[in-house]
Formats: structure tokens, sequence, C-alpha cells
């Protein structure tokens, strides 16, 4: 059997790190890409101690701007012939309105356009190793949101969290047409809530920082959110998966609107278009 090849992005830290832990301690050599060199460096250095594995490897990208992302894709395919699973984990939770560099509302940029942008650059390699598989973190924080087609890249009724949970909403109507897209002989696409988990997400600032530090006591720790995502990486068989949302590694029904065939498709031809494929 060829080495297995897995790509974990915003692997830094929280879910992320622990993704990569889990990954590389079932034997893939792994690649961490992360936002800043010195923060992935470490990482990259703590789970090869942790995992006494010597095939740890670090990428760098800013997501949130879109011609990162391109050289990320392009880094990971000169790296290697082979992915067999990408996890796309990278997110932000901004307590402020912003732009990216591209002009798009940050978290959609970040949440969702940009692993949009990354897994159709890297589908060629990912179908060239099948069988591979392409694991998208969501959340629970994506039911009763809508998502407006005409109004994506800067919503006129911005608030933090509906920005987030609209960009969680998106990346679950992204798997379900990548599903529909895809032959699952070839490569699984899932998505998950891994729980409310203690990771400096919400660690921006303001009020919303002084509400995530309360509550982090309560929360999930990395450790074991990152379990749903290593066990839709690892599990034997991920067919029953394709397309389906995923708690406790278990499908579960998501929120109507992230059913809705026909906007998931209209989302993909917009981020296809705000994208450039």
């Amino acid at each position: 059997m060829p080495e297995q090849v897995a790509v974990v992005t915003g692997a830094s830290s929280g879910i992320g790190l622990y993704t990569a832990l889990g990954l590389a301690q079932a034997g893939m050599r792994v690649v961490m890409a992360g936002r800043d060199r010195d923060r992935t460096e470490a990482a990259r250095r703590l789970v090869a101690g942790r995992s006494g594995s010597d095939r740890i490897e670090l990428a760098l990208a800013d997501f949130s701007r879109l011609d990162e992302v391109r050289r990320l894709a392009m880094d990971v395919l000169s790296a290697g012939d082979r992915i067999d699973v990408l996890v796309n984990n990278a997110g932000l939770f901004s307590p402020h309105y912003r732009l990216s560099a591209d002009g798009f509302e940050l978290t959609f940029a970040v949440n969702h356009l940009a692993p949009f942008l990354l897994t159709n650059l890297l589908m060629e390699r990912l179908k060239a190793s099948a069988p591979a598989r392409i694991v998208t973190v969501a959340s629970e924080a994506h039911r009763r949101n809508r998502v407006d087609i005409s109004d994506l890249t800067r919503p006129r009724d911005w608030t933090m969290m509906r920005a987030y949970g609209r960009s969680k909403l998106c990346n679950i109507l992204f798997t379900r047409e990548l599903a529909s897209r895809l032959d699952p002989d070839e490569v699984v696409a899932t998505c998950l809530h891994p729980g409310v988990v203690a990771t400096g997400i919400g660690q921006r600032g303001g009020l919303a920082e002084l509400g995530w530090r309360l509550a982090k006591p309560f929360m999930l720790s990395p450790e074991k959110g990152a379990e749903t995502p290593v066990f839709i990486a690892t599990v034997p068989d991920p067919k029953p998966f394709h397309g389906g949302y995923v708690i406790r590694k278990a499908l579960a029904q998501p929120d109507p609107t992230a059913l809705d065939s026909g906007l998931a498709r209209r989302l993909w031809d917009e981020s296809a278009r705000l994208a450039g494929l």
C-alpha cells in the first residue's frame, strides 16, 4: 500500500492540531497548513514528537487571501503525488465586520470561499489517489440561518453570529453539492459538527471574547473535538457518510435549509464565479 497523505488546514492549534496528531498516529504523512509560521512550526513539532513520525510537514497560507490559497494548493501538489485526505478545518469567528483582501466579508471568505477553492484545486489529485476523503468542519451554528446568493459577499444584515452561522451553513451546502458531483468509490465528502470546543476561535476581543472565555470551562477539549474528523478520515468504510452531516461519529439531520439542493447548486455556481474557477 502506498503511504497515505493527509492535508489539514487550520492546523496550528485547536481541532486542526489534534486532527493532525490523530492522523499522524494513524500512520499518515500529514501536511499541516497554518497562517503563522512560528505557531504552525511549533504545532508541527508537537505532532512529530507525540506521534513519533518524521513525516509531518508544514505549509503556510492566509485563508483571507485567495491568491495564498492558490499558492498553498500549488505547494501541496508539488510536494507529492497523492492526497488521500483533505480536512477543511481552518475557520474564523470575527466580532467585527471586515473585508478580506479580495473584498469579501471576512467570515464568508475564510470559512467557505477559501476551502471551496482549495478543495477544487486539489480535486484531480484526490481523485487520482482514490479512494480519498474530503472532511469539512461545519457547526450546529448553521441552524436557523439563511443564505442569500445575491448578498453573499457584503451582507447588509451582518452580525457576528449570523456571519458565522451562514458560513457554516455554506459548509454543509457545499459538502452536499460536492458529494453529488463525486463518485463515492473515488472520493467521499462529509461534513461534521465537532461539538462546542474550547479553541481560540472566539478570542478576538470585546464582549465576544469575554463570553467565550467564561464559557470555555464547560466546552469540550480540542482533543475531544478532533475525534469526529479523525473518525471520518480513518473509518474503514466512509461511504455511508457520503454527503452527510455527522455529530458524535453518527449521521445527523441538519437544518432543512441545508437540504435545499437548488440552493446548494446556486451557492456552488456563485462561489466558483467569486473564486475565479
